[in-house]
């Protein structure tokens, strides 16, 4: 359960890069880039860190919250899917009230642009569905 969590979370992840990967290609919101985010809260604590080091935190968090996933699907509601959808707005929420306001960029990153809660909800949405699915089809 645990490794297929595992599993589930990093095909989840690699899904949500590529779209982070074309939205900074096509110049979309180039002001957020959750990588940037990484290497500069990793600076303040001391630690010199490229974007090498922000991807692997960035993978291993994707890694973390698919356990997370395996461990609580069955106490939310609807399949697989849908429980990775309601999961992944969890995930976003934390990420707004948690993250965002640590690295710099205030509750929602709204110092950013209003734009960004709005974009990293759809991002999570996509996140849980994919991890609802990919783990409905790792544990079958």
């Amino acid at each position: 359960m645990i490794l297929r969590g595992f599993i589930a979370g990093i095909i989840a992840t690699v899904i949500l890069s590529a779209i982070m990967m074309m939205k900074t290609m096509m110049g979309l919101m180039p002001e957020f880039n959750v990588i940037s985010d990484w290497t500069s809260l990793l600076a303040t604590v001391g630690v010199s860190a490229g974007p090498a080091i922000a991807w692997i935190l960035h993978f291993a968090l994707g890694g973390v919250w698919g356990v997370l996933f395996a461990l609580i699907h069955h106490k939310l509601p609807g399949g697989y899917v849908v429980s990775g959808i309601i999961f992944g707005v969890i995930a976003w929420l934390g990420m707004m009230v948690g993250f965002m306001p640590i690295a710099g960029n205030g509750f929602f990153a709204l110092s950013i642009s209003p734009m960004v809660p709005m974009a990293t909800l759809i991002l999570h949405v996509i996140f849980g569905a994919v991890l609802g699915f990919s783990y409905s089809k790792l544990v079958r």
